[in-house]
């Protein structure tokens, strides 16, 4: 009798996985919608898309806007963007606006299938259901680009789409992200909505878990992002680095401020997204991101760097970032006060120096010159030394910086 309980409890066990399977990868073929809007709809929904930054991962480099393709690097493997446009068999042009909300808030298909949280509904998870319908219009209203998304290249069990079900069991709810400053304005709460919810900061800026979720009670403190990391963007430490509410509304308007120039993700970030936002927009981000009662900018204590690193930034580096360190425009950044410089982890200067950055076009035609990778030219001491000369020099941090540190962020060798 038991034998045959535990059979039954088997059988039972298998029909649902086998269920669940089938409904994970199961070929979508409801019919193919066809969407009317307003302008002003389609503008809004324009924007909004915008806002979201729903073409930094939903575009493949060299490929049609928004169809898909776009390779995102995880520790589990690479997932693809998808397409996002209106056609019929690759894209979402059989998805009517409920689905299009419920995978945004929910990352479930229309199939019942899960999505990798690589799209970002845990931040989504609270857009409001009339800045999604209007997403929506705008996307069914484009040309339909028919591009199959590439297969994800991603390990087991991580793969799984199945065991989806249960992370978002254990990660996923309804609740809004962890506020990270101060306030009760119109433009504080703007702002939250334009951070937390459709611009997904924290996405990048928090630290993840070992299964792959944001630690909330880490919420905006940094986190690891392939070669380089997002910093910590919380009120406090914005602050230690030396920036203002002013000097963040820049930065997100142009990509340039006293504190630097943005590279690396957050390039393309101010490239496809918050460049494009209203200045009414721009500033509600910097209000919330700094607060409301925003604490004093900290300058940077001058020092003297290790006499070895000197020598190196001389020969190296003095030609575009200039003997005393304050840059040349249109060429390269100043170091006084750079934000880079004063980090407290030194990965994003030690990959930069070891690395090099590309060129870089900014709006109102401003650019930055290529800087060259010094990863062949200096040896690990070398760049420990450089590394250490400028963070006490113009960063006001210690020159601890070892070359096992430098050594460990060398790429593998192929």
């Amino acid at each position: 009798m038991k034998k045959r309980l535990a059979l039954i409890v088997l059988a039972i066990v298998v029909i649902i996985v086998a269920i669940l399977y089938w409904r994970e990868y199961r070929t979508y073929d409801g019919p193919v919608q066809k969407v009317t809007a307003s302008k002003e709809q389609i503008e809004r929904g324009s924007y909004l898309a915008k806002a979201a930054d729903c073409a930094a991962c939903h575009t493949a480099s060299g490929g049609a806007p928004l169809a898909g393709g776009y390779p995102l690097e995880s520790p589990y493997g690479t997932i693809y963007g998808s397409n996002l446009t209106p056609s019929a068999d690759y894209g979402i042009g059989r998805w009517t606006k409920d689905d299009f909300y419920k995978a945004l808030t929910e990352g479930v298909g229309p199939t019942g299938r899960h999505l990798f949280p690589a799209m970002p509904y845990t931040s989504y998870k609270n857009i409001s259901r009339q800045d999604s319908d209007d997403i929506y219009a705008y996307l069914m209203t484009r040309p339909a680009v028919d591009v199959k998304t590439p297969d994800n290249e991603m390990t087991f069990p991580f793969n799984q789409r199945i065991a989806l079900i249960g992370w978002n069991i254990l990660f996923h709810d309804k609740d809004p992200l962890p506020a990270i400053s101060t306030g009760d304005s119109a433009d504080w709460h703007r702002g939250r909505y334009l951070a937390d919810v459709l611009g997904h900061c924290g996405e990048c800026h928090t630290e993840r878990g070992l299964l792959g979720q944001m630690k909330l009670d880490k919420a905006m403190q940094g986190g690891e992002l392939g070669r380089f990391m997002a910093p910590d963007i919380t009120p406090k430490a914005l602050a230690q680095r030396g920036w203002t509410p002013q000097d963040v509304k820049q930065f997100l308007t142009t990509g340039i401020a006293p504190q630097g120039s943005a590279f690396s993700e957050m390039h393309m970030v101010v490239d496809l997204s918050t460049q494009h936002l209203t200045p009414e927009d721009q500033k509600a981000m910097a209000t919330y991101l700094m607060g409301e009662a925003p604490p004093a900018a900290v300058s940077a204590a001058l020092g003297n760097g290790n006499e070895a690193g000197r020598m190196t930034y001389l020969d190296q580096c003095a030609g575009c970032h200039a003997r005393e360190g304050e840059g040349k425009p249109h060429v390269a950044v100043s170091m006084l006060n750079n934000a880079t410089l004063r980090q407290p982890d030194a990965k994003n200067l030690i990959v930069s120096v070891m690395d090099g950055l590309p060129a870089q076009n900014f709006p109102n035609g401003e650019s930055m010159q290529s800087m060259p990778g010094f990863g062949e030219r200096l040896n690990d001491e070398q760049i420990a030394e450089l590394v250490n000369y400028l963070r006490v020099t113009w960063g006001g941090l210690p020159g601890d910086v070892t070359a096992e540190q430098v050594k460990a962020l060398r790429p593998a060798q192929k």
